[in-house]
């Protein structure tokens, strides 16, 4: 068959090699290139022992405190506010006790395949060089939140998920840059980070194309519901294929709509600033929890990033909360280059409002599947969302019931 995948990040590329797998020629369709989006700027972490979704009664609790600060975790930009209420009430629905476990159980599955299928597919595409195995730290500052690590931990063992949680002495042996405040830390010792993750994105389109696949430069702004579905631009470009992958990220809403699929699709905003050729500060990401950042060791140079903002695709980018991360940073961490010297960046992460992404069939037209709404895991979830993808092509049994991430959930 002849498959049509819209969106050339992380997920679409990884897409694009399952179903290559599966012998089915392939079309590429994206309207900038590869890795225009979050894939180029991610923390590239992959991150397959997060089992709690964001939308919790712990963070529901903390999000007056988080808004309170403009430069905090949280943020939403004020003029944005009337547009994302909707999607704030389905994350306060999906915070209760039953909806949440049922998003753990989902994201859990998930996760739990996350790094196997990563393996898989850079030993496939002789790309393991790019994987690194160093294992991955949460360190805590507060002995309250440390203890309710301790409590997760069983949790992510249910999932195959390593942990160990260690202290102060330990940590400081692991990463001697850390600063004297941290009471302890949750290693996670099968955890793994990328070398870059523009590097590694482009590297696997680049082998992608290599097998066979095809690219093109063009935006799609509808699809037909015929069986072989038509992918149709405002130009009149059109594409008539046998199947077609919507893997677009944030961009994916209007099409998944067109398909009968209302998906409550948001974009968290998410920053980061990067010091190229600083290496060495540290041997593996580390997420500082409860201070809303993450910094990962990459091969191009040291990267601080995290923190959520609200405000939709097209404001521009208020790079006082990156500054606000690297401060934080500086409290932590002996060693860091100066701020001027780091590279800025903000992407669009596609979030949605359980911590599921969207995995399945569209309403109107079953030829068509969506792929889209990752959130903080896009990079993660790559790989084996592009076996899932390959499955309900194949119209084969999944290894993880999929009505989790049914886009007729919501």
């Amino acid at each position: 068959m002849k498959v049509a995948i819209v969106g050339a990040g992380i997920v679409g590329i990884a897409t694009a090699h399952a179903l290559l797998d599966d012998g089915h020629e392939v079309l590429i369709i994206d309207k900038e290139g590869p890795a225009f989006g979050p894939s180029r700027g991610n923390a590239g972490w992959i991150a397959h022992t997060d089992i709690l979704p964001i939308a919790s009664p712990k963070n529901l609790r903390q999000v007056p405190k988080f808004l309170a600060d403009p430069l905090g975790p949280l943020a939403i930009r004020p003029a944005y506010l009337p547009k994302l209420l909707p999607w704030l009430v389905r994350f306060i629905l999906a915070a209760r006790p039953a909806a949440y476990e049922r998003s753990v159980q989902g994201l859990g599955a998930l996760q739990q395949r996350a790094l196997p299928a990563w393996l898989k597919l850079a030993q496939a595409t002789k790309l393991s060089r790019h994987i690194h195995r160093n294992g991955g730290l949460y360190a805590f500052t507060d002995n309250a939140a440390f203890a309710e690590a301790r409590r997760i931990a069983p949790r992510q063992a249910g999932f195959g998920i390593k942990v160990e949680m260690i202290g102060p002495d330990e940590l400081r042996q692991l990463e001697p840059a850390l600063k004297d405040r941290f009471v302890g830390a949750a290693f996670h010792p099968d955890a793994a980070h990328i070398s870059d993750p523009l590097e590694l994105t482009l590297a696997l389109f680049e082998a992608a194309l290599a097998r066979g696949a095809q690219f093109e430069k063009a935006e799609v702004s509808n699809l037909s519901m015929a069986a072989r579905p038509a992918l149709i631009g405002r130009d009149g470009w059109q594409r008539v294929v046998d199947r077609a992958v919507i893997a677009a990220g944030a961009w994916s809403k209007p099409l998944a709509a067109a398909l009968g699929n209302a998906v409550p699709l948001d974009t968290e905003r998410g920053y980061n600033v990067s010091f190229p050729g600083s290496t060495g500060l540290t041997s593996r990401p580390i997420g500082f929890e409860g201070h809303g950042f993450v910094m990962s060791p990459l091969d191009s140079g040291l990267r601080i990033g995290g923190a959520v903002e609200f405000g939709g695709l097209d404001t521009p980018p208020n790079h006082a909360r990156t500054r606000a991360l690297y401060d934080k940073a500086t409290s932590l961490v002996d060693g860091l280059p100066a701020f001027d010297s780091g590279r800025l960046w903000m992407g669009f992460r596609p979030s949605l409002p359980d911590s599921l992404p969207v995995i399945g069939k569209a309403a109107r037209n079953p030829s068509v599947v969506l792929a889209f709404g990752h959130g903080h895991y896009g990079m993660t979830q790559s790989a084996v969302t592009g076996d899932l993808v390959a499955d309900l092509i194949a119209s084969r049994p999944s290894a993880i019931d999929l009505g989790h991430f049914s886009p007729n959930r919501f």
